[in-house]
């Protein structure tokens, strides 16, 4: 394959074919944006052939009041095997909405151990761009292929771990939101939330890693924007730990694979009055 996580339309129409390879739609759209299931109607629309459809909010731990939590191991090997995933597979995921969520089911596998998965850049966009045809029913799944989780704890953040974090500046802090929310003008889009950020965080918002093309920007302004934690331990942030995981992405593109994600992000942190919220002016 390649040491980057991302793979191109034109790779993929070239491999799509090939008997351990997994195509998995990602798409996804916030609740507080767009209808419910407006990610899986996209894919019912029109999908790159032989995809199965990967639901965050269903692959998650639904027990949680947070939204789309990660599920156990044991929950997510099933939900895996259930889409004809498992071990020996190289995966492929992509998303009609830049990255959202193809990054974080790409994070997901990672967490679960699984190294053998990749992004497609530019998703169904490139994909229809380079002139790849799209079925609107889903494939025939052939189960049977056992997934072996591996967790790796080290790439997921707990609420409790952020505070000790925050106190003592032990790794750098990324928050994926729109500068406005980080810096406490402008409101969460969740009820009751209010905007900032988890003090000593840096904002890199995921929209300035994205380009116009819905690609990844090239590593020279990755290099700038995100340089200074491409060989060190860093945690990504963003609302509902959906964003981050593009900034876990694009530092990966730049080497380092060892990126942890928030799980729970600001909707958790911002729902314990006793964390502490630092805004522009402080």
């Amino acid at each position: 394959m390649t040491d980057s996580p991302l793979v191109s339309a034109e790779w993929l129409m070239e491999n799509i074919d090939a008997p351990d390879l997994r195509v998995i739609d990602a798409s996804w759209y916030p609740s507080w944006a767009s209808p419910s299931n407006a990610g899986r109607d996209t894919y019912a629309r029109g999908h790159i052939p032989g995809a199965v459809y990967f639901d965050i909010d269903e692959i998650a731990d639904t027990t949680s009041d947070l939204p789309h939590m990660m599920p156990d191991s044991v929950k997510f090997s099933s939900r895996i095997r259930k889409l004809g995933v498992g071990d020996g597979n190289r995966i492929v995921v992509y998303d009609a909405n830049d990255f959202f969520a193809s990054a974080r089911v790409w994070w997901m596998f990672r967490h679960m151990g699984h190294k053998d998965v990749y992004v497609l850049d530019g998703g169904l966009r490139a994909w229809q761009g380079a002139g790849g045809e799209l079925e609107d029913l889903p494939p025939v799944v052939t189960g049977g292929r056992h997934f072996t989780p591996r967790v790796r704890s080290d790439l997921i953040k707990t609420m409790e771990q952020m505070q000790t974090l925050a106190a003592t500046s032990a790794a750098p802090i990324l928050d994926a939101r729109p500068s406005g929310r980080f810096n406490g003008v402008e409101a969460e889009p969740r009820a009751g939330l209010s905007s900032g950020h988890i003090p000593g965080s840096v904002n890199i918002p995921s929209s300035a890693l994205i380009g116009s093309d819905g690609k990844l920007v090239d590593k020279a302004h990755l290099e700038v924007l995100l340089g200074k934690c491409r060989s060190s331990p860093a945690v990504a942030t963003c609302g509902s730990g959906v964003s981050a995981a593009v900034i876990a992405l694009a530092l990966a593109e730049l080497g380092n694979y060892d990126v942890a994600v928030y799980d729970g992000s600001w909707t958790e942190w911002a729902s314990h009055a006793d964390n502490p919220v630092q805004k522009a002016d402080a």
